[in-house]
């Protein structure tokens, strides 16, 4: 079943670019995220249950952003990303990720309708790369990116984003742009990078009501639905 926003009636833009988000959209972790930054917390001396409503909050951006946020000092914040990033690449090791159902169909029919597909993260690249180990996706799309790769900056800014499309060249016009993702986060950084489809998925994070009020364009069940929505 389809959750549209008024906008889906309007004709889709000639996409040509489809900067995916991972965890929550196209890969499931089971709680990882939750589960790594408790014992980041931890190994700081930290209680995760006063944190956790925060993290919550801010899936989708970027992990050291919300670590300056809950450790207000910058030491303290890099001590605990490096601790949540060991502790997840521990987690995902251990076999807890798996592709949510469609996904890699769904990125192999993008491309075969001859769309450029990137995958982007909020984690830092040795995360995202033992993730893309993990489910065999390295060799998957021509570009993946995290937050480093695009000048530190991570959701919601627009700059993954971005990046995609300048070092792809596989769009014209930025309006030729999908962002796909299941926070808020994912739906602000597309729409502050101008892209003409920006769809929430809820597989994830976030509900439809959060993600149509961060700007999506549509709010799909999952996204296995985004070839057809496409066209």
């Amino acid at each position: 079943m389809n959750h549209p926003t008024p906008e889906t009636n309007l004709p889709t833009p000639d996409i040509r670019l489809v900067v995916l988000d991972m965890a929550g959209t196209t890969v499931a972790d089971g709680g990882l995220v939750e589960e790594a930054f408790a014992a980041a917390a931890r190994r700081l001396g930290a209680d995760p249950a006063t944190m956790l409503d925060h993290v919550r909050a801010t899936m989708g951006e970027s992990k050291i952003s919300v670590f300056r946020h809950l450790f207000g000092e910058e030491g303290k914040a890099q001590q605990a990303n490096q601790a949540f990033e060991e502790a997840y690449a521990g987690l995902v090791g251990g076999g807890r990720v798996s592709a949510l159902p469609g996904a890699r169909e769904t990125i192999e029919k993008l491309t075969a309708q001859g769309r450029t597909v990137v995958l982007s993260t909020g984690f830092a690249r040795p995360t995202q790369d033992a993730i893309l180990t993990a489910l065999g996706w390295r060799d998957l799309v021509p570009l993946t990116l995290c937050p480093a790769d695009a000048g530190g900056r991570g959701r919601p800014y627009p700059d993954m984003v971005l990046t995609a499309f300048l070092r792809t060249g596989a769009a014209d016009d930025v309006r030729q742009i999908a962002v796909v993702g299941d926070t808020s986060y994912d739906m602000l950084s597309g729409v502050r990078a101008g892209a003409g489809v920006v769809a929430g998925v809820l597989t994830g994070a976030h509900g439809a009501d959060a993600l149509r009020a961060s700007g999506a364009t549509h709010v799909l069940d999952s996204v296995a639905e985004l070839p057809g929505v496409l066209g």
